[in-house]
């Protein structure tokens, strides 16, 4: 399968690779397969309403970027048939991952996205996402690089505008750097509320958690993870 041309990128973009192995044909074919049902076109309209896309009524809207393998997205999907889910991941091989999955087990609530998350959040509808998660992303751990972490103003004004309010922007790490820039970002916008009463709301793992292979490595590794939750106020 050969590479579709990318789209110029905003400042807030994806940074990073887009590629790792090599795909194997079957898993090329999936993923041609798959995009080409169930990815996002962003050069049309974003419909106004969110079962214009799936096909079907939807009782709620979640995002996730950066899904890596798809196993939290798939354990998410599954566990709310009734609500819709958006998945981005530009990385080819998670991409090729997710897809041989739905290949197999198509789940009718799911749509895909395999590039800049910044340019689906500028093309969705305002207010019509009930929940965001960003879990584990890159932390670029290197000072000079902080600049590049998805957590910023502009991608936090994106997020202030296509969730409704109360809704939840979920963020989970196991770099204590990046959990405290999320944090000083987040409590410094207005549109955000840091949801903790207590050390247990950010030292236990979301409600239904299925974990990922991410934080797997890191508890391996002797790091601990942090799970914030911020509410759309």
């Amino acid at each position: 399968m050969t590479d579709k041309p990318r789209k110029s990128r905003s400042t807030e973009a994806f940074f990073g690779r887009r590629r790792g192995k090599t795909l194997r044909a079957s898993q090329a074919e999936a993923l041609e397969t798959v995009l080409a049902a169930l990815g996002l076109d962003l050069d049309r309209p974003a419909p106004m309403h969110r079962t214009a896309l799936f096909g079907a009524p939807v009782t709620g809207l979640r995002l996730e970027i950066g899904f890596g393998g798809g196993e939290h997205l798939l354990h998410e999907v599954d566990r709310f048939p009734e609500t819709g889910f958006i998945g981005v991941e530009p990385f080819v091989n998670g991409m090729a991952k997710i897809a041989a999955a739905l290949a197999e087990n198509p789940r009718p609530n799911l749509r895909l996205y395999d590039d800049d998350a910044t340019r689906l959040l500028d093309w969705l509808p305002a207010a019509s996402l009930d929940g965001i998660d960003l879990l584990y992303p890159d932390p670029w751990p290197k000072k000079r690089h902080w600049k590049r972490r998805f957590v910023n103003k502009a991608n936090l004004d994106r997020f202030a505008r296509v969730l409704r309010p109360g809704g939840i922007f979920r963020f989970a790490s196991d770099i204590d750097t990046y959990v405290n820039w999320t944090l000083q970002h987040c409590r410094a916008h207005q549109a955000f509320e840091w949801q903790a009463g207590g050390p247990g709301d950010w030292r236990d793992p979301y409600e239904g958690w299925s974990g990922t292979r991410y934080e797997d490595k890191a508890i391996r590794e002797g790091r601990t993870p942090a799970y914030l939750r911020f509410e759309r106020i």
